[in-house]
């Protein structure tokens, strides 16, 4: 039994026709027009998704499919998104925020979205930066085994925490005062997971991603084996299609 439609992105007109391959639930893909937007879509055979792996992962594959088709201009909807009714999607969505749409169409034209996280080690930083500050570690080291006043334990505490933000920064800002230029836009988010230390979103023209890519690996290059990066090329501009 059907729940209403399952809706995955939005495309100025015409749009892709069809998408081919699956959506969630294994249902088709299909096209649906409305007030100037193309709506991708599938039946939908639950009234509200799991945010599982396997269903981000099938929300993500359909905008990829249409962007790899050649539609690259895209607003992606938030996952989950059931609608009982085309006529709800445009008293909620196209009729009150038409001009914003076409606005962020506008906007995204020509661009696309790539993003770069960047992990480290902590216990291995830790130890690399008393290996190299010899004095924070002699210090470090002169008061274990010691009956410690919460004072002390403070600071030394807050004396590692400064010299770990400066490592942290040293790293970030390689990153930022080599990207950043490359960028139209540039969004920084919070940290997801231990150990991430840095996660920003990028909007840069789509003919210049090799280049940018190719910047990533130099500066990873820089720091040896001391860092993770997560590098994604190729993702739907979530970041920078926000409605206001």
């Amino acid at each position: 039994m059907d729940c209403g439609f399952y809706l995955y992105g939005i495309f100025p007109t015409p749009g892709p026709e069809h998408i081919d391959g699956e959506g969630l639930d294994r249902q088709p893909v299909y096209s649906y027009y409305l007030d100037d937007f193309t709506f991708l879509y599938s039946p939908a055979k639950q009234e509200k998704y799991l945010a599982s792996r396997r269903h981000l992962l099938s929300h993500e594959k359909v905008l990829e499919q249409a962007m790899s088709a050649g539609f690259r201009t895209l607003l992606p909807l938030r996952f989950g998104m059931v609608v009982k009714s085309w006529e709800a999607v445009k008293e909620q969505l196209t009729v009150p925020y038409r001009n914003q749409l076409k606005e962020l169409f506008v906007k995204l034209t020509g661009l696309q979205e790539v993003s770069v996280k960047i992990f480290w080690d902590d216990k291995v930083e830790l130890q690399a930066l008393m290996e190299s500050n010899p004095s924070l570690k002699a210090k470090r080291d002169s008061l274990e085994g010691k009956a410690l006043s919460m004072d002390q334990i403070i600071q030394i505490g807050q004396m590692i925490e400064v010299a770990l933000a400066r490592r942290k920064e040293i790293v970030i800002d390689a990153f930022r005062s080599e990207l950043n230029s490359l960028a139209i836009e540039v969004i920084e988010s919070a940290m997801l997971r231990e150990g991430m230390i840095y996660n920003a979103a990028y909007l840069i023209p789509w003919e210049s991603e090799p280049k940018f890519g190719e910047t990533v690996e130099i500066i990873d290059q820089k720091f040896s084996d001391r860092l993770r990066i997560r590098y994604n090329n190729f993702t739907a501009p979530y970041t920078f299609a926000q409605l206001s």
